[in-house]
C-alpha cells in the first residue's frame, strides 16, 4: 500500500477507511463555523431544509467578525438573526469584538487532525496546526452543521519545501506571495498545499498561519503544516495542550508536485493591483504614494505581526499624508498588545487602533477607500473593489513593509528603516 499524505490520513480517519487522492467521500466533521457575511444564508438554508438543530452545538460557532460592530441597520438585523438562531439551537456565539473566526478557531477550537469546514474561504488558516480546514458555501456548511458530516473530494497534494534563513525584513508573508506569484492564483486549484523544510520548522504558529491563510489565494483546498513541538507549545499557551497529537505524511507518500523555495534568496514582495499573483519585488515597483496603511486581518493580525510593525514605528510619527489603521485579530491579541505597550506605540505614532475583527479587509466598514485612493495592506486579498471602492488600488505586503510605508508615505523597503 502506498504511503499517505497528511490530507489522505486526516480524511481517511474521518470516513473510517483508507482513501487516496481523487476519491469523493463522506466525512465526519469536527468543527463547523460561519461568519456574519455568510451565516444568514446558512441559517435560512437550514430552516428551508427543516434542519434547525446543530448536530454538535458546542462545535458549531457563529462568528460576528466582518461587520464588527455593525455599521448599518441591514447588517444589524443579520446579526440579530444569527444571535437568535444560536440561542435557540445552543450554538456557540462569538459576538462582535471577539475577533476573526479563523484566529479564534486556532486559539480555542481547532485541533491537529481535525476536519473543519467554514463558510469562509480562509478557513484553511486552521492548517497551521495540522487541521484540514477548508472553506465551503453556506448551503454545504448548513448541511454539515445539521448532519455532522459533509462530502469532499480527497485532494492531490503539492509538497512545498522551504529551506534556508529568511533575510532581514522578510517574513512568512513573502514566502506565500512568492509561491502564489510563481504558480499563479489558480495554480493549486483544489489541491492541498503541504509545507515542510527547516525554514518552516523554525517558524512560529503565527507565521505558519499567514501561509496557511493565503493558501486559498493559489486556489488550494487546504494549506497544511505537520504538528510539531511548536504546535504543542502553541496549544499549551492557549491552555489546550491535551489537543496535541503527532501526525505527518508517510515518507513514501505520493505528491502530485514538489516545489522548493530557497528562503535565503527572498526579499520583501508586493502583490500589486488587482490580483494576488501580480507579485513583484519591492525594488521593482517604483514610487507609489499611499493614502492608507492597514495592519491586521486573518492574515497578519496576530501579536507577532503587531510587534514587527510596532518595532519600526516606535519613537516615530506616521507620515501626515496618510492614515494608519491597526486591527488586532482577536480579543486575546488586543489584550496582550495592550499589556505589553504595543497598542500605545501605535497610538503614539498617530495610528488608529480598532476593535478586533476583519476591519477594513472586506470593505464593509472601518477603512473603506475612496475613488483613486491607494492602500498598502497586510490582508490576503487585493481584488478590485475589495476594500469598498472599485476605483481604488490595493497593494499587499508584510507588516514591516506596512510600517515602513507608514513612515514615508509611499511603499517602502523596511530594510532601509529597520
Amino acid at each position: 500500500m502506498t504511503g499517505k499524505t497528511l490530507s489522505e490520513k486526516i480524511i481517511g480517519e474521518h470516513c473510517g477507511r483508507e482513501v487516496k487522492a481523487g476519491e469523493v467521500v463522506i466525512v465526519n466533521v469536527d468543527l463547523s463555523y460561519v461568519q456574519d457575511g455568510t451565516g444568514p444564508l446558512t441559517v435560512r438554508r437550514m430552516k428551508e431544509m427543516g434542519l434547525e438543530k446543530a448536530y454538535n452545538p458546542k462545535k458549531t460557532i457563529f462568528f460576528l467578525d466582518h461587520a464588527s460592530p455593525s455599521p448599518r441597520m441591514e447588517l444589524s438585523n443579520d446579526h440579530e438573526l444569527l444571535r437568535d438562531f444560536a440561542r435557540k439551537a445552543g450554538i456557540t456565539l462569538s459576538d462582535v469584538g471577539n475577533g476573526i473566526s479563523h484566529h479564534n478557531s486556532l486559539e480555542k477550537y481547532a485541533c491537529p487532525g481535525d476536519i473543519i469546514v467554514g463558510a469562509d474561504s480562509h478557513t484553511c488558516t486552521n492548517g497551521a496546526i495540522g487541521a484540514f480546514g477548508t472553506g465551503m458555501g453556506s448551503t454545504d456548511v448548513a448541511a454539515a452543521i445539521a448532519l455532522g458530516k459533509t462530502w469532499m473530494k480527497v485532494p492531490e497534494t503539492y509538497l512545498v519545501t522551504v529551506n534556508g534563513r529568511l533575510p532581514k525584513g522578510v517574513y512568512s508573508k513573502d514566502i506565500i506571495l512568492h509561491l502564489i506569484g510563481s504558480i499563479s492564483a489558480n495554480g493549486a486549484t483544489y489541491k492541498a498545499l503541504e509545507f515542510t523544510g527547516d525554514t518552516i520548522s523554525d517558524m512560529s504558529t503565527a507565521a505558519r498561519s499567514t501561509i496557511a491563510n493565503m493558501s486559498v489565494e493559489a486556489g488550494a483546498k487546504a494549506g497544511l503544516f505537520t504538528p510539531d513541538d511548536e504546535t504543542r507549545n502553541f496549544l499549551k499557551a492557549m491552555g489546550r495542550e491535551e489537543a496535541f497529537r503527532e501526525l505527518k505524511s508517510d515518507e513514501d507518500a505520493e505528491f502530485e508536485k514538489r516545489i522548493e523555495i530557497n528562503a535565503n534568496e527572498l526579499e520583501p514582495l508586493i502583490a500589486c493591483p488587482h490580483l494576488v499573483d501580480n507579485v513583484k519585488k519591492i525594488s521593482e515597483i517604483g514610487k507609489v504614494k499611499v493614502d492608507e496603511v492597514f495592519i491586521g486581518t486573518s492574515c497578519n493580525g496576530r501579536l507577532e505581526d503587531l510587534h514587527i510593525a510596532a518595532s519600526i514605528l516606535k519613537g516615530h510619527t506616521i507620515n501626515p499624508n496618510l492614515r494608519v489603521i491597526v486591527t488586532p485579530a482577536s480579543r486575546r491579541v488586543y489584550m496582550e498588545a495592550l499589556r505589553d505597550g504595543t497598542i500605545e506605540t501605535f497610538m503614539d505614532a498617530g495610528a488608529l487602533v480598532t476593535a478586533s475583527g476583519c476591519g477594513a479587509c472586506d470593505g464593509v466598514h472601518l477603512g473603506i477607500l475612496g475613488d483613486g485612493e491607494v492602500c498598502l495592506a497586510t490582508q490576503p486579498r487585493n481584488f478590485k473593489g475589495r476594500m469598498g471602492d472599485a476605483d481604488s488600488f490595493i497593494y499587499l505586503g508584510n507588516p514591516a513593509v506596512a510600517a515602513a510605508t507608514a513612515l514615508t508615505g509611499e511603499i517602502s523597503d523596511p530594510r532601509e528603516v529597520m
